[in-house]
């Protein structure tokens, strides 16, 4: 297979997955986003989403085809260097947020950098410390309250997680950003606050975004919108 142009972070050519061979549930043909490219990728619940993003990420690897992120082809990757290219490359925005309750704000935000070097050094550019570029997404990200860096995570509201999630994500500039349906306990105005800040901030740091979810109306905030079953010919809810 040829080489997927240079601007793209992700190509996916000619993939398959299934559980058991009987059980196929992913077949796309094509798939690809470029470098510092905002998508809105719609699919309701059991639709593939999460096993789409796994196999995307290098969680989880294809019966078939070829997956490159940043121009690696993930199949030919060991689990140990297809973690190293995750830590290094993507930042996850989860929808439970998943951020370590024993952590402080600080601690959680920077938590990336302390399994890649790569990130830190990426985060070092943009901050004098590690903790001085997490206060400077964390304010960004309208968290401006410097009282805030040494509170236990589950003390904040749930918007307030939120938002230490995309730091955390953020942090290190990861070339890939995957948001998997991140905004499904807010509010309609709070969604598209929160859409902006995310799409400005990867803006700065050169990070392509990848945005799941459900929700249609988001879709006009990002360069390009499709659903799954537009890139994926296996119809799970038909099934």
């Amino acid at each position: 297979m040829s080489p997927p142009p240079e601007n793209n972070i992700v190509q996916m050519t000619d993939v398959r997955f299934g559980w058991t061979r009987a059980n196929q549930i992913i077949r796309i043909p094509e798939f690809s986003i470029a470098r510092g490219e905002r998508v809105f990728l719609r699919g309701p619940s059991g639709s593939g989403k999460t096993t789409l993003l796994s196999l995307i990420a290098g969680i989880l690897t294809p019966d078939s085809g070829l997956i490159q992120l940043m121009g690696r082809d993930m199949a030919t990757l060991s689990p140990g260097q297809r973690d190293a290219l995750r830590a290094d490359q993507v930042g996850v925005i989860f929808q439970m947020f998943n951020l370590v309750p024993y952590l402080t704000v600080l601690e959680n935000v920077s938590l990336p950098c302390r399994f890649s070097q790569a990130r830190a050094r990426r985060a070092l550019k943009r901050g004098d410390t590690l903790d001085a570029e997490a206060l400077r997404l964390l304010g960004r990200l309208g968290l401006n309250d410097r009282d805030i860096r040494g509170r236990n995570v589950t003390q904040l509201s749930v918007g307030q997680q939120q938002r230490v999630a995309v730091a955390r994500a953020l942090i290190g500039s990861p070339a890939l950003i995957i948001a998997d349906e991140p905004t499904s306990a807010l509010d309609i105005d709070a969604r598209s606050v929160f859409i902006e800040l995310l799409s400005e901030e990867c803006t700065a740091a050169g990070s392509a975004l990848l945005f799941v979810s459900h929700d249609r109306s988001l879709a006009p905030h990002f360069d390009r919108q499709l659903s799954l079953p537009d890139i994926n010919l296996i119809d799970l809810l038909a099934v």
